[in-house]
């Protein structure tokens, strides 16, 4: 893999590393990743993402998900939004379909620059989080200092969002590590520290299971949104303001959720031999 091609792109700053598995495929173990994660050794990433070719006939690619701790999840909001970028300007095209492990997601391009991303449905029943045991999903009843009485949402991903006061003065580190492990999320929860600003605005920060704190989480704001909507705290519809910028989040009709806002792409390189062969 010494000549192991990639690109660096983000989405308000919650950033990936790209490589394309369409033509040969790539395979790199959790050591591997972490490796290609570091951001003092390695390229530096939240997210490392592989491009597959398309399982679905319906979708343009499929994309495999690492997290910068090398363990591989089923969706990310920002990375989506991404891919579709990259894959619309390749096909030169308004359109995509993006396959992963958990869903289709359609994507297009929107005013502005922004690109557009329907992030499925939603899921609130307990085993779909999944819970380790049955829970009223709306109110979770766990708690962890400033944070407490959490509602839980699917979002491709499990998702914990705590209704604050003032987002900004959580100590989300300490209480996110902790909260991320907790024995009701088998499978690990992302931790959401959301303050309703108004009916159709949310600030909120996010802790994300196996990263840590990021500027901004795609499905984290769709959560985030939901979650708010669904206790009757805000609208159908709102930005969602994370500590990287504003993303535009409606949960439509149907259940699904529609998710829009920018992408950039920063820089591509060639993998340096002894990252590819990190162990």
């Amino acid at each position: 893999m010494a000549d192991l091609r990639f690109s660096k792109m983000h989405g308000l700053g919650n950033d990936f590393v790209v490589f394309d598995g369409r033509r040969r495929a790539v395979r790199l173990e959790t050591d591997q990743v972490r490796a290609v994660a570091n951001r003092r050794t390695g390229v530096g990433c939240d997210q490392l993402i592989i491009l597959e070719p398309a399982r679905n006939v319906a979708a343009d690619v499929f994309i495999r998900i690492y997290n910068a701790d090398g363990g591989e999840v089923f969706a990310c909001g920002n990375a989506a939004r991404c891919v579709a970028a990259l894959i619309m300007d390749e096909r030169r095209a308004d359109e995509a379909v993006i396959e992963t492990a958990h869903d289709l997601l359609r994507a297009r391009r929107a005013e502005g620059g922004m690109i557009a991303v329907d992030m499925g449905p939603v899921r609130t029943a307990w085993n779909e989080i999944p819970l380790a045991e049955p829970r009223d999903t709306l109110h979770l009843g766990i708690a962890l200092g400033a944070l407490a009485d959490p509602v839980a949402v699917n979002v491709g991903n499990p998702h914990a969002v705590f209704f604050v006061d003032d987002a900004e003065a959580v100590d989300l580190g300490p209480l996110g590590s902790v909260l991320e492990c907790h024995e009701l999320f088998p499978e690990r929860t992302n931790v959401e520290a959301a303050a309703v600003l108004s009916p159709s605005t949310l600030r909120v920060r996010v802790w994300e299971r196996g990263v840590g704190i990021t500027p901004a989480c795609g499905s984290g704001a769709c959560a985030a949104l939901v979650a708010a909507n669904l206790r009757g705290l805000a609208a159908s519809a709102g930005e969602v303001i994370l500590d990287g910028g504003t993303l535009g989040i409606e949960r439509l009709d149907d259940g699904h959720v529609l998710m829009t806002g920018p992408v950039a792409a920063v820089f591509s390189g060639t993998l340096d031999p002894s990252l590819a062969s990190a162990s």
